[in-house]
Formats: C-alpha cells, structure tokens, sequence
C-alpha cells in the first residue's frame, strides 16, 4: 500500500492540519484542553496503571505524545491499539509482535464487540493480579485511559463498565461517558467501575493534542482517521486521499468476485426489490445499506480494473479518482445538481464508509515504519 507521504493531496492535508494548529483564532489548544491537561498531571501520580489507547490503523501516529511531559508515571503503562476491526489483521499483528519483542505491554481491541472487550478485561484483571502479588496494598485499582482525540476511549471506557460490574445493584446505578464520532467531545475526567473484589476503576480522560503539530505525513493519517475535525480539511480532500490510498492497495482485489456476472448486480437487485420494495424505497439514500455498499465495492472495483494510466503519476491518479466520483454518484443515489455539491455529498458517504470498515481494512503505518521512527514508549 502507497503511505500518505507519497502523494501530493496527503501533503496539502496535512499542511492545513499545521496551519490550523497555529492559528489562534480556531482555539486549537483552548482553556479546556489547558484545564484538562492539568487535571491529568495531577491525578497521574495517583493512579495504578496508564491505558494508552492508540488507534490501530496508526499505531505510531495516534501516539499520546504529552505522555512524554508527565512525571513521575505508574510502572504499568498499557499500549491498547482500539479500531482493531478497521486495520489490516496481518499488519495488526507485525506492530502487536514489534511491541512484544520489546517487552512493551499492548493489546489489541475492537471496544464495539462485547467478547472482545471481555478478552480485555480479563486480561486488565490479570495484570491487577500481578500487581497485588508485587505488594500493591490498595483495596482499589485505578487505571487512567490517556489518548488524542477520537481514538475511542469513551467507547472501551464505557464497554469496560458495562461488561465489569458485578452486582445486580451496581448495573442499576449505571454512569456513562460521552460517545460522539466528533473529536474533542470528552470535556472532563470521568470515574467508571469496571471491577469488583479487588475494586477496579478506570478514568476517561479528555482527548488531547499537544498544542502545535509539526509533521505533515502524521497529521494527514489523523485527519483522515477522523481524529482531527473534517471541516478543517474538508470531506472532498479527505475522500480522494482514502480513494488514493484504495486505489495504491491490493484490497480492491477482494471485490472481483462482485463482478464476474452482471446478472449477479441485477440478481441482488431484483431480491431486494421483491423482498422489501418499500423498504428499499425509503432508504434509498441510506449509503450504509449491504447492497448500496455492494454497488460501490463493484463500481470501485470496476474503476480500478478498467483503468490503464500509471498509478504512480498524480496527474493519472487524479484522473482515475475524478472517474470513481462520476460513477459514485449513481450509485449512491446523488441527485443530478451542481457538480461540486454532488462530490461533497459522495465525498462524506465515502468517507463514512471507510471509517466504519465497510471499504477495507487498511493500516497507514507499517512495523517498518514504527523500526526506524518510533523513539519513545
């Protein structure tokens, strides 16, 4: 897979992400994220274990790079890689192995999936085990989820709570932290329960950045994994960079088979009419519906095939990407309107795809990468 440096829409999106870092007038370090980045200084000495949770798409990336600046820290300190159902498995597996053999302790989760997250927690468990067994006298635990913006840590906070409590009266006293798909909407520390016998605690932290970027590659991976806000970048420029990278990968491969026949398209189609016309009439604008997402794998898939200019030029690849929106637009049901406005709107249903793994599973970094740049842990 070609990584986001290579290309020239990779280096205007992470431009713009620096820029935006430096501009006072968009409060990009503002009061809260000072107020909050005090509050965890002050409760970090306090706490038994740090969970650094990263997103696995950019193990190296989506690094809490502010957990350089706290002292002192706890001995224990957790890499926990979450999104692991939007990554590439084998590539997962190379950055979990490179950890490893260093003695760093990390784990890979997916915070949506219940069984995964009971995996977590018991393993979180093992590790409060050890360290009672090292001498630790507290009848309480407490674990810190520390992490940039939009790596999920309400989530697996909130699964962790959910799926850790004990007793018939704690699961009617429930406490939830916010979810939100916009970064940045974690505004305080929050206590949730997630063991008992010993007591178990972990705190969710707001997200922070540091208060300037400086790396233009690494901004570009956190804009397009939605870890920096799209409107300062835009969904247009965002969409034509996963295109990009789509485009540069093998997965594309993996939707030959939606090809082979036609009348397998108009098979799907005629199914679906048949079995729930007016279902299928009322959403059909709902971009996340299975045979909408098929018509787009096949139509992508199609592009990419049919195409015989150089992958490796810009110019060539713009003109494959500009050939994808064309098609996009039917399939996704975009009203004939003004062009830019029609790409807006494919822009952002494609860019939902990808977020939620309905196009792929890509990692942006590879365990090569993490060889030769990763200094810190």
């Amino acid at each position: 897979m070609a990584t986001a440096k290579t290309w020239k829409i990779a280096r205007e999106i992470g431009d713009a992400v620096i820029k935006a870092s430096r501009n006072p007038n968009r409060r990009w370090y503002g009061p809260h994220m000072a107020a909050a980045v005090r509050a965890i200084s002050e409760r970090i000495p306090l706490v038994d274990f740090v969970l650094e949770i990263r997103d696995a798409r950019i193990p190296l990336s989506s690094e809490y790079e502010l957990l350089r600046k706290f002292s002192p820290l706890p001995s224990k300190r957790i890499i926990v890689l979450n999104k692991m159902e939007l990554a590439d498995p084998l590539e997962l597996k190379k950055c979990i192995d490179y950890f490893e053999e260093r003695n760093y302790l990390s784990y890979a989760v997916n915070s949506h999936n219940k069984d995964c997250v009971k995996q977590l927690l018991n393993f979180l468990q093992s590790q409060v085990r050890e360290l009672h067994k090292a001498g630790h006298s507290g009848h309480t635990t407490t674990m810190m989820l520390l992490g940039i913006p939009n790596v999920g840590k309400s989530a697996l906070s909130n699964s962790l709570h959910h799926i850790g409590r004990i007793s018939a009266a704690e699961k009617g006293k429930l406490k939830h932290t916010t979810v939100s798909s916009q970064p940045g909407d974690t505004k305080d520390i929050m206590s949730l329960k997630i063991g008992s016998h010993p007591n178990v605690y972990v705190l969710d932290t707001p997200g922070i950045f540091p208060p300037n970027l400086y790396d233009a590659e690494i901004c570009a991976k956190l804009a397009l994994t939605g870890a920096i806000p799209d409107d300062i970048v835009g969904e247009l420029k965002l969409a034509r960079l996963f295109l990009t990278i789509l485009n540069s990968s093998h997965e594309y491969k993996k939707w030959a088979k939606l090809c082979k026949s036609q009348d397998l398209t108009e098979s799907l189609s005629d199914e679906s009419s048949k079995s729930d016309a007016k279902h299928k009439r009322q959403y059909a604008t709902d971009h996340t519906q299975d045979f909408i997402v098929y018509d787009v794998r096949r139509v992508l898939y199609e592009t990419i095939s049919a195409f015989d200019g150089n992958l490796e030029d810009e110019i060539s690849m713009g003109n494959l990407i500009e050939t994808q929106f064309a098609a996009l637009r039917s399939v996704l049901r975009v009203p004939e309107e003004a062009s830019e406005f029609a790409d807006l709107r494919v822009a952002s249903k494609i860019l939902n795809l990808y977020r939620t793994g309905r196009l792929g599973h890509y990692t942006l970094e590879h365990v090569s990468a993490l060889a030769k740049s990763y200094t810190y842990l």
